[in-house]
């Protein structure tokens, strides 16, 4: 009987942003003979292959962002302006990382004006509903693509540790459908990327009145209902909130040129083992060779072990 397909969607961007600043906070930058860092690559490459190990995916590819400008920034000058510029020990690492993927025989996935996170929403719920699709992310904005055969597994402290989530384990959990999670957002803000919300409208209070109205129209259409500080806070916000939605929305119609065939995971070959050595990447060359031993994954939590 012919297995499921079952894709493995990484999020790049957060992957090596999560694996940099673990070990750029010590100041192991992991320089190698080029004098090139690495400590960036050689942990997101860890993250997936974990990932891999774990779910066990017959395809995978990874999307990245496209330059820090994006339609959002269109919609909203401000967009992400609060983040500061990337440190120089991590500048290279954004197009080693894609060469170290590329040599996995992964599909590098990007389109300019575009985040990662929508070219992975768009193959996501192109997708679906031929095969599993599990997202790879430390990002809670995912969540919103849940659906029918789509899981989000978000990283936690160390390697090899997620959180799982499916539609069914997300609406238990919060009250709300995925799709929900958006009007969330809007209402709450994301001071990460730099849009307000509605002023004086935090997270429990966002929650609560999505779970009790639904989505953002029914809100408004019973907004006579509201606390006389809420009706306030919402009608001082309007435009806001209007915004905000539009920016929390993951657009999932990216023209992004794809085929599930490109992403076909084949295991680890000699291309792959070949660029380890020729980058010295000590650390991804270790992990792989405790891949081919099969050392219990417990083991691996230390990107040092």
């Amino acid at each position: 009987m012919k297995k499921q397909e079952h894709l493995l969607l990484v999020d790049g961007m957060a992957l090596l942003f999560r694996a940099f600043f673990a070990t750029a906070v010590s100041g192991q930058f992991m320089i190698n003979s080029k004098g090139m860092p690495t400590n960036g690559v050689q942990g997101f490459m860890k993250h997936l292959l974990m990932a891999v190990e774990h779910i066990s995916p017959t395809h995978a590819a990874v999307c990245w962002d496209m330059g820090s400008q994006t339609f959002r920034n269109e919609l909203f000058a401000d967009y992400k302006s609060n983040r500061q510029a990337p440190p120089v020990e991590l500048l290279p690492q954004f197009d080693l990382a894609k060469e170290v993927a590329g040599s996995f025989l992964l599909p590098n996935i990007g389109v300019a004006g575009y985040e990662a996170d929508d070219c992975i929403g768009t193959i996501a719920k192109n997708e679906h509903k031929e095969r599993q699709v599990t997202i790879l992310s430390g990002d809670k904005d995912l969540l919103q693509l849940l659906d029918d055969q789509i899981d989000v597994m978000l990283l936690q402290k160390g390697y090899g540790n997620y959180t799982t989530y499916t539609k069914e384990s997300f609406s238990d959990q919060f009250g709300i459908s995925p799709r929900q999670f958006i009007d969330v957002k809007a209402l709450m803000g994301d001071p990460s990327d730099g849009y307000p919300g509605v002023k004086g409208i935090g997270e429990k209070t966002a929650f609560k009145l999505v779970q009790e109205y639904g989505a953002i129209e029914d809100i408004i259409s019973n907004i006579e209902k509201l606390s006389p500080s809420q009706q306030k806070k919402m009608n001082e916000g309007m435009d806001m909130l209007r915004l905000s939605q539009q920016l929390a929305e993951i657009d999932c119609g990216v023209p992004l040129i794809w085929h599930i065939d490109e992403a076909s995971w084949e295991g680890i070959g000699s291309q792959a083992e070949q660029t380890v050595e020729e980058l010295e990447l000590k650390v991804l060359r270790r992990h792989l060779m405790q891949m081919k031993t099969a050392v219990p994954s417990g083991d691996l939590l230390d990107p040092f072990s």
